[in-house]
């Protein structure tokens, strides 16, 4: 998964060449040469040290961890280069371009059954972190012949169909030079896997993300919701991983998690979960959020633990308390107060 992730911007390129894909192309150089201040890096620094960027320093081995900033000025993230405890010899460094204001973004998995995900108005984090600013994101499915909003929506849909057309292969020459390349499958012409994009005035349509790990993950997956109305003892929201469990509610606020003791085969309850709660989701019988969508971090978290996991409740966290005994029936995306 690590390799998976760093390798990222690597199958974009490969897109970009073979498809026209347009992606965050970032400039690349070895830790060593901005260490060691190399002329090729002087004339870029020279060039383009004032335009903002997405700092990450890429390992060369997978079992080292990948570091970030994002939002600085190129010259200005040096003082943060030179203060992280790395060894150069072992890593890359990317200077991925920065959107500043983002008028769209999604997230999504193509398979065999469609193409289903989320669009919001704004930065793509929301989508990925599940903590949203305003607007509440847009579900979606498209089963290559139907669109499908969970909110009527003409320029979300545009924007969309002009997203996925970038997926699709129609040449089998083609086709095959992605599955040699890449190992890419296709559905209904599609190209599969998990996608992330985010559009703005500036620069477009850019392509941040191709996972071909979590695609698999996601390979059995289709949008299903419930919605209710007004219900004190039942909520919905988006199922995403399957199964139905009873069991207590742990209600976890957002904050410092190390001091919170959580009992094994309880109910995780929350606003949204972050990479802090790990922990706490390794030993629950089941995860539900106010927040986040089907491919937000719990969703993705829950079906690599395969925890039943229903997100976007909108009220979860208000509706139940500690302690109360409860229904998880994440076939149907309901929660039941018993």
């Amino acid at each position: 998964m690590r390799k998976e992730d760093n390798d990222k911007r690597e199958r974009l390129s490969v897109l970009h060449k073979v498809l026209g894909l347009p992606f965050d192309k970032p400039y690349q150089f070895l830790a060593t040469q901005i260490l060691e201040t190399s002329l090729v890096f002087k004339k870029f620094l020279k060039e383009h040290g004032d335009e903002l960027c997405a700092l990450r320093l890429i390992p060369l081995d997978n079992q080292l961890p990948k570091l970030r900033i994002r939002g600085r000025k190129i010259r200005d993230t040096l003082s943060w280069f030179n203060e992280q405890k790395i060894d150069p010899a072992k890593y890359r460094v990317d200077f991925v371009p920065h959107i500043e204001v983002s008028e769209w973004s999604t997230i999504f998995v193509v398979n065999q059954k469609g193409i289903f995900g989320e669009i919001i108005k704004g930065g793509h984090h929301q989508l990925t972190q599940g903590f949203y600013d305003q607007d509440k994101p847009l579900r979606f499915s498209y089963n290559f012949t139907d669109w499908q909003l969970s909110s009527k929506n003409e320029e979300a849909v545009r924007h969309l169909k002009e997203v996925i057309r970038y997926l699709h292969v129609g040449e089998l020459s083609v086709q095959q030079k992605l599955k040699e390349a890449l190992k890419s499958t296709l559905a209904q012409g599609y190209l599969e896997g998990y996608f992330e994009t985010a559009t703005s005035k500036e620069f477009g349509i850019w392509f941040i993300d191709y996972n071909r790990i979590l695609g698999k993950m996601f390979q059995d997956f289709a949008v299903k919701r419930v919605d209710l109305g007004n219900n004190d003892n039942e909520i919905s929201g988006s199922s995403a991983y399957a199964g139905k469990i009873q069991g207590k509610v742990r209600i976890i606020p957002s904050g410092n998690l190390s001091n919170i003791v959580f009992n094994d085969d309880e109910i995780l309850v929350c606003e949204m979960t972050t990479p802090e709660f790990i922990p706490l989701m390794q030993k629950a019988a089941a995860i539900i959020t106010d927040k986040g969508g089907i491919l937000s971090h719990a969703a993705i978290i829950s079906r690599e633990l395969k925890i039943p996991c229903i997100t976007g409740t909108e009220k979860a966290t208000s509706i139940f308390k500690d302690g109360d005994l409860v229904e998880v029936d994440a076939d149907r995306g309901i929660v039941r107060k018993l």
